[in-house]
């Protein structure tokens, strides 16, 4: 396709909350990738947050009865296979994207033994910290919130519509409260947290479930450090505000208002290699 046809395509569909940041960060990064489609520099911190995912996924989705183990070499087989694939696409991996001292090898390696530890802690951390519901008929039930066809929340694909956007996206989990209402998860192998992203959840799954106890809060499971971030209360969003940055952003799009923005932020930018304004 051409980068016109692209730029249509970009234009006229759903947005996401990464998107949107990564719009208010540098609206030309987001030309660079969706309508010139420039391929993106691998990074094993990529592979590593994907692979906890699945694993994590994989665990929630078998009720929690998945053996530690099994886990684990889940993460380890969907990294390897993440590496693989990147190594397809750009074999010199001392052009790869790294944040850790050292070099990019190092750093795969490195990033494999931090993830299997990662996966092993998460494990542990919910068979002993997840919430425990007292139900009168089943006598307890689990943390994990359940959609009306019993399927558990987990890696929730949602749809919403903010000031006539669409937004779609995934949400890793909507765990219940103690008091029956719902909070949102977001599982975090990185250090960058977005009170924006659990707020558009949030809001999100109270305006596609409205039938149902509403999203109160919502936290980040850090796998660095094996624990639950304090929470964050859906009622310090302000739902104009929030409304008013999805539609900026989408305007902007629809203008082809794409300004570049260098500066810190290009150290990290995994288009960088392409732009003409970098400052790298």
């Amino acid at each position: 396709m051409t980068v016109e046809a692209n730029y249509e395509r970009w234009a006229g569909m759903p947005r996401s909350v990464s998107q949107i940041t990564e719009y208010e960060e540098c609206p030309y990064k987001g030309w660079l990738k969706r309508a010139e489609k420039v391929e993106p520099r691998p990074a094993a911190w990529s592979a590593h947050g994907t692979s906890f995912h699945t694993a994590a996924e994989e665990f929630e989705k078998s009720g929690r009865e998945m053996a530690t183990d099994d886990v684990v070499r889940v993460f380890q087989d969907e990294y390897c296979d993440g590496i693989n694939r990147d190594m397809g696409k750009l074999n010199d991996i001392g052009q790869w994207m790294r944040a850790n001292k050292g070099t990019a090898v190092e750093d795969l390696e490195e990033r494999y033994e931090a993830g299997s530890r990662q996966t092993r802690e998460y494990v542990e951390y919910v068979r002993e910290n997840a919430p425990v519901l007292w139900h009168p008929k089943k006598h307890k039930r689990d943390g994990v919130w359940q959609v009306a066809d019993g399927t558990p929340a987990i890696e929730l694909y949602f749809m919403a519509e903010f000031g006539g956007v669409k937004v779609r996206g995934f949400i890793d989990q909507v765990l219940l409260n103690m008091d029956m209402s719902r909070r949102v998860r977001d599982l975090k192998t990185g250090s960058t947290k977005s009170k924006f992203q659990l707020w558009v959840y949030g809001l999100a799954v109270n305006q596609l479930y409205p039938e149902e106890a509403p999203v109160t809060n919502g936290d980040w499971y850090l796998a660095k450090t094996g624990k639950v971030s304090r929470p964050v209360k859906l009622a310090d969003a302000d739902p104009d505000e929030i409304t008013e940055r999805i539609v900026r952003m989408d305007q902007g799009v629809k203008a082809g208002d794409f300004p570049p923005r260098p500066g810190f932020g290009c150290r990290f930018c995994d288009v960088s290699y392409a732009c003409a304004f970098s400052r790298r």
